[in-house]
Parts: structure tokens; sequence; C-alpha cells
């Protein structure tokens, strides 16, 4: 079938919520700052989910730069876009891209989180929200560094997940807090800012997509991740994507021309959607697991979202090349 990923209030799992994540419509988890103390607290809060619920995937937004939820205890890593600028040229920077993207793996999967939403396969346009997200605003350099990035990410056994499709840097708005219209036709789109999704799909690289709540006016009247165009038409069948499409949160503002959480949720499954984010809004989640219809849907896609958990003890066992990520951290840094 099917899923909902949802959140939970604080730092402990109370039991109203565990109840709620036996829900077979669940699938997945996503946390927060608000969720995290200290990395002992974390590891606690884990193995509190994993007791309930052990296959649930456990994700989190931790890119780098601003949107990086655990801090303290953690590496504060660099936002994408500050790499090429620190490095003397584009292969060093695709250097330091795979090592960073080996760090953030890594130590997420010390404390068995299955999956950073990451990484930003958007261009760095005129979106007050992506920004220094964006690898860079130029296709072929968000292409080599997101790549390295990613081969940093395999490298630990965890999946990538690309967003936002088919791509948030060209429009203003925050999708957070309103609707965003891009304008533009399908051509200067696809010439664009669709290329980094289109060369890591074909090259198998990203196992999850994650669409933007952008409506692309010219193309269709419903935002990405509501679009049977964007999703089934060019998604799945012209760029062959074969993996999990993650709605991005159903309660953000871009989100609300399709009605209220049930009509949203619907909408983004309807199009293609595998798994429905809905955050910070705990009753509007809950509205989702009684009388709902969850479409069926291959099992097979999820399970290749899980860590592979060879690769994470050898990994978490390769002390030099965290030791090098530091390094890499601080040199970007420093510049």
């Amino acid at each position: 079938m099917s899923y909902l990923m949802l959140d939970i209030e604080g730092t402990t799992l109370q039991a109203d919520e565990a109840d709620v994540l036996q829900h077979p419509a669940v699938g997945g988890l996503i946390l927060f700052s608000r969720n995290y103390q200290h990395r002992q607290q974390l590891n606690e809060l884990i193995a509190a989910i994993r007791a309930v619920k052990p296959e649930i995937i456990i994700a989190v937004d931790h890119e780098g730069g601003r949107v990086q939820r655990f801090r303290d205890g953690f590496t504060q890593i660099p936002a994408m876009g500050d790499i090429l600028p620190a490095a003397k040229d584009l292969a060093e920077a695709q250097r330091w891209a795979k090592s960073l993207g080996f760090l953030m793996a890594t130590e997420l999967l010390a404390c068995d989180i299955d999956l950073s939403f990451a990484p930003v396969l958007d261009l760095n346009g005129v979106s007050e929200v992506i920004g220094t997200r964006s690898f860079s605003a130029k296709p072929d350099e968000v292409i080599a560094l997101a790549s390295a990035f990613i081969d940093g990410m395999a490298q630990t056994g965890m999946a990538a997940v690309g967003k936002h499709f088919p791509g948030h840097g060209s429009v203003v708005a925050d999708t957070h807090h309103a609707s965003a219209i891009d304008p533009r036709e399908l051509a200067a789109i696809s010439a664009q800012d669709m290329l980094p999704f289109k060369q890591l799909i074909n090259e198998q690289k990203v196992q999850g997509i994650m669409p933007a709540h952008v409506i692309y006016s010219a193309v269709d009247n419903q935002p990405a991740g509501f679009s049977e165009f964007w999703l089934q038409q060019v998604l799945r069948h012209q760029l062959n994507f074969n993996g999990v499409i993650f709605s991005d949160d159903l309660g953000m503002k871009g989100a609300a021309v399709a009605g209220d959480y049930r009509a949203r949720a619907h909408a983004a499954l309807n199009a293609g959607c595998n798994m429905v984010l809905v955050c910070n809004d705990p009753q509007g989640a809950r509205s989702l697991l009684n009388d709902f219809d969850w479409p069926t849907a291959d099992n097979a896609l999820f399970a290749a979202l899980k860590p592979d958990p060879l690769k994470v003890m050898q990994a978490l066992e390769n002390e030099p090349e965290w030791q090098r990520a530091i390094a890499i951290v601080q040199q970007i840094r420093a510049a």
C-alpha cells in the first residue's frame, strides 16, 4: 500500500503516538529539531520507535547549512552551495562533496536513522527558500557535485532522495508560506532545472524523489506533487524513474490549493506519490488514518530505502574517512 509519513511532538515517544505508529498506513516518521536534545536521548527515542514498529522508515532533513535538524553532538555540515566557492576547482569540490555525503550519512546511520531527504537538486536561482541549499546555479555543476555527494552517501549504505522535482530554484516564493507559480514553458524547465534530475535518474543514483509544491502554470494548473503530468508522464515514463515518490509536506501553504488534508492526500496519491508527508499537525495526520482509501503500492520500492547493513557497518568503522571529512568541513568554513 501507499503510506503516510508523520512526526511526533517531543523528545520521547508518548503512548498515544505509539498507538498511531501501529496503524498499517503509517510507513514513515520524520524527525525535527524539537525531537533532539543530545545523541543519547535521540538513540533512546529511536529505540522506542523501533520497539513499536521496527520496519518504519525514519527520516530527517539534514542537508547541511541552515537545514540541519541536529547540531550539538553532530558535525555542522556546510551548505552545499559553499563547497565549490571554497575549492580550487570542480574536481576538488567533487572530492569534498563525496566526503560530506559520507559524513552526513554516517552520523545519522550511527543513530539508526534511515534517510536524510537529500540532496537538493534545484538550481540556485531566484528562490527565497533554496539559495545555498543548492550546489550551484549551473546544471552541470549541480550534477557533478550532487553525484559525488550521493556517492558518499552510497558508500555508507544510505539511499538518496532528490528534491524538489522538477526544480524549485527559479520561482521566488517559499512554498512553506505561500503558493508559488513558475510561468515558464516546459521546454525551458526541461533545458535547465530538470537536467540534474534527468541525469541522476538515468544513472540510477536516486532511490527517492520529492516533487515541489510549485505550480508550473504553462504546463499544468496543479502543483507538481499533485500533477499526473509531472509525476506519471514526465517522471515515471519520460525519465523512467522507478523509485519512491514522496510528497513534500502537505501542511505547507503551497499544498493548500488542493483543499483539506484528505483532498491533498488524495491528490498526491492519485498523481503518483507513494508516501505522503504531514508534518507539524498531529490531528491533520490522524485525519488520514480513519476511513481513508490508501491505494496499493509495491513494497519492494520501499525496501530500497533501507540502509545496506554491511555498508553501514563498514562506514561506521571507517574512522580515517570520517576524519578526512571533518578536515574538509573545517577547510570550507575557513574559506
